[in-house]
């Protein structure tokens, strides 16, 4: 380095120390000078500022409202679920007009009341299977590609599943894979 350029980096440290130290006292100077400004034009910038906050408060309350009536709705939905069944995926050939489309469909049974673990009460398994096949396969490919064809689905499985055994107390279904092949 050349004997003067050491020189030239300490008096540009000192004149940016400085200059660093300068803009506070210049902030704390305009401060004082907005807030003179501010104290002569009346009281219209408070008012602002409550409004701001009375519209922000308002806001997180409905956002609230709307948050515990959701969580509400989702509680009363899984309200009598005492117990899950998975059961093993399902793959049907579906009904179509000329086409052919299957469903594949993982399923796992909401129930009332948690299955019999002893040895004396077997799970009813081909039954519960037998149900559920004969639904699927009377279900059509277009309808199960919209969401009503899939709540529709629901529904007639629960049907189905609660009028062909009763004994297990279904009280929701829920889809845990879904794939329709055109």
């Amino acid at each position: 380095m050349p004997p003067g350029t050491e020189a030239s980096f300490a008096a540009a440290a000192t004149a940016s120390k400085s200059a660093a130290e300068k803009p506070p006292r210049a902030k704390a100077t305009a401060q004082t000078a907005g807030s003179t400004d501010q104290g002569t034009s009346g009281d219209s910038g408070g008012k602002s500022r409550i409004w701001i906050y009375l519209v922000v408060a308002l806001v997180a309350a409905a956002g609230i409202v709307i948050w515990l009536a959701f969580a509400g709705d989702a509680a009363k939905t899984n309200a009598g679920v005492q117990s899950t069944l998975p059961l093993d995926t399902f793959v049907v050939n579906l009904d179509g007009a000329g086409q052919r489309a299957y469903l594949r469909v993982g399923i796992t049974l909401g129930l009332t009341r948690p299955p019999a673990r002893n040895g004396k009460e077997e799970m009813p398994v081909a039954p519960i299977r037998d149900a559920i096949l004969s639904v699927l396969a009377s279900a059509q490919a277009e309808k199960l590609l919209t969401t009503e064809g899939k709540e529709e689905l629901k529904a007639n499985l629960l049907h189905a599943l609660n009028e062909r055994v009763p004994q297990l107390g279904v009280q929701s279904v829920y889809f845990t894979e879904f794939l329709v092949q055109m």
